[in-house]
């Protein structure tokens, strides 16, 4: 249930930035047409997050201590951008164009998710 509530909760995410930014897009005429690229987006994205943002964690942190913990947006931002190309590699319908458009969607996607995981009641959550 757990990875159930993660996967609609990054699609929320993924779906609200694409609807605040011009520069993600989702495939698809309307939203019953969006979910099977934002499925496949959110997938990605927790793939990436669990295997690749760990190790550029790992060895970015004494910038991540520089900085007060303010590259860890950047990195955000990158693995962003890395499921978008991903995404793209196989066809899923998903793009982000540029650094910035990155950085701020992938603000958007983390508090969207963890806003949806917190209105969730508490015995849905384990």
């Amino acid at each position: 249930m757990k990875l159930l509530i993660w996967i609609v909760s990054t699609m929320a995410g993924l779906a609200a930035a694409a609807w605040l930014f011009d520069g993600i897009s989702v495939d698809g005429a309307d939203w019953k047409q969006q979910l099977p690229p934002l499925l496949g987006a959110a997938l990605i994205l927790g793939l990436v997050t669990a295997l690749v943002e760990p190790v550029v964690k790992f060895f970015s942190f004494p910038v991540i201590i520089l900085t007060i913990g303010l590259f860890a947006l950047v990195v955000n931002a990158l693995m962003l951008h890395l499921t978008s190309w991903l995404a793209e590699q196989v066809d899923v319908g998903f793009h982000v164009d540029g650094f910035w458009t990155a950085l701020f969607g992938s603000i958007v996607i983390t508090l969207v998710a963890a806003l949806t995981r917190a209105l969730l009641p508490e015995e849905d959550r384990s």
